[in-house]
């Protein structure tokens, strides 16, 4: 059913209402303007939990999918709605559906069928959704094969207190509405990876996501949180990525993008980095890069202690349409950092500010050229105004969901 046009638009601009305010030329207290910011924020994570704006809204993804009320029914819709650099990730969209229904993992070499772990190893195409809540605590990482979407609509998925989701070496992989926290690592042990093959781990990162040499892959609607090394990781060649609408807190080192200065196989990494809400308690690397080009654009970055955007390597980073509201520590104002260089390095990389939001002293150090070329392989979707980012990000995090009404 289409949302009623009129009606969104009256919430939309109560949403936004106080961005624009902010906006102002106006001269205002600082701490008042802060204050506001934060009574918006605050106002749009009750609307997260109430199921608010479920669609209409501005943003594309949920407008894609989200008005339908017979979601449930249409899962594989979802797989149809990406945008970015990740947009030709299909997941398991031409495959069956598989229920889990053990939220055990008592053999990661031999899986019993039921579980996650069976599911994601399959060689065909699958969409793999749960047949309740559920917490499942992996006793080792789970090793993603091709073609598989993993959705935790309609019920409360977690992946925490184990090693946590891995994606190497495979293509076309759909993560949505699972909450991943308390990540541990792995190893040192046999992990089966397809039905034909499993082979000896050594010591894992930690990651709740791990992308090694992955392609193809959305990551979406998720909560993250605490993990043992970073929440979302891309290394060793992955690309052709999006990381859109999760909700991250309470972790130190949140997202790298690229192996390590050395490793330039990262040189042809394309991430999209969308409507992602960057919460409290985070520190640094939202995300960090190297080598590649990446498009971070309409996020909303509530909280960091040290730096919001960094990277080495001469990577390019487009970032548009952000609201960035800095800390209240004089010293970690700037949204940036160029890192392991010299700044006669450093200010040949292509990094740009386009239409972002600074508030509460944020600043963004741009460099190298201007040139809107220099951003072509760093553009992945248009940017919508910074001053609706609140409204785009609302519902950041995993869903609640309920069967038969919008999601």
């Amino acid at each position: 059913m289409a949302a009623n046009p009129s009606l969104s638009l009256l919430v939309l601009i109560a949403l936004i209402a106080p961005m624009l305010i902010n906006c102002s030329p106006v001269h205002q207290d600082p701490e008042m303007v802060v204050e506001e910011v934060h009574r918006g924020i605050n106002a749009s994570l009750s609307k997260r939990k109430l199921g608010y704006l479920s669609c209409g809204t501005g943003n594309p993804i949920d407008d894609c999918w989200r008005c339908d009320s017979n979601w449930e029914k249409n899962r594989q819709r979802l797989a149809d709605c990406a945008i970015g650099f990740g947009k030709q990730a299909i997941g398991g969209r031409d495959g069956r559906i598989y229920v889990v229904t053990d939220s055990g993992d008592d053999d990661p070499v031999n899986p019993k069928p039921g579980t996650l772990r069976y599911a994601v190893i399959q060689d065909e195409p699958l969409w793999i959704i749960f047949a309740r809540d559920m917490v499942i605590q992996l006793k080792e990482e789970l090793l993603m094969n091709s073609f598989k979407t993993i959705d935790g609509r309609g019920a409360s998925v977690h992946i925490a207190g184990g090693p946590c989701i891995t994606i190497q070496y495979v293509t076309n992989i759909i993560i949505h509405g699972l909450q991943i926290h308390d990540c541990k690592q792995g190893g040192n042990a046999d992990v089966r990876d397809s039905p034909h093959h499993y082979g000896w781990r050594t010591i894992s990162d930690g990651d709740g996501v791990s992308i090694f040499g992955g392609s193809h892959v959305w990551v979406d609607h998720c909560s993250l949180s605490n993990c043992h090394d970073g929440l979302i990781d891309a290394i060793h060649g992955s690309t052709a990525i999006t990381i859109s609408n999760n909700y991250m807190t309470h972790h130190d080192k949140v997202m790298l993008l690229g192996h390590s200065d050395s490793f330039t196989q990262d040189k042809n990494m394309q991430v999209t980095i969308a409507y992602n809400h960057f919460g409290e308690g985070l520190v640094q690397r939202m995300p960090r890069c190297r080598h590649g080009y990446f498009h971070v654009v309409n996020n909303d970055y509530t909280h960091w202690e040290m730096y919001a955007i960094g990277g080495s390597a001469s990577p390019t980073i487009n970032s548009q349409g952000n609201r960035f509201l800095a800390p209240d520590d004089n010293d970690n104002k700037e949204v940036t950092k160029h890192e392991d260089a010299p700044m006669s390095d450093w200010k040949n990389w292509n990094w740009r500010s386009e239409g972002d939001l600074m508030l509460n002293g944020a600043f963004f150090t741009p460099s190298g050229a201007a040139s809107s070329s220099s951003y072509a392989k760093a553009s992945s979707l248009g940017a919508r105004p910074s001053s609706i980012v609140g409204a785009i990000t609302t519902s950041a995090g995993a869903l609640n969901c309920k069967k038969g009404s919008r999601c």
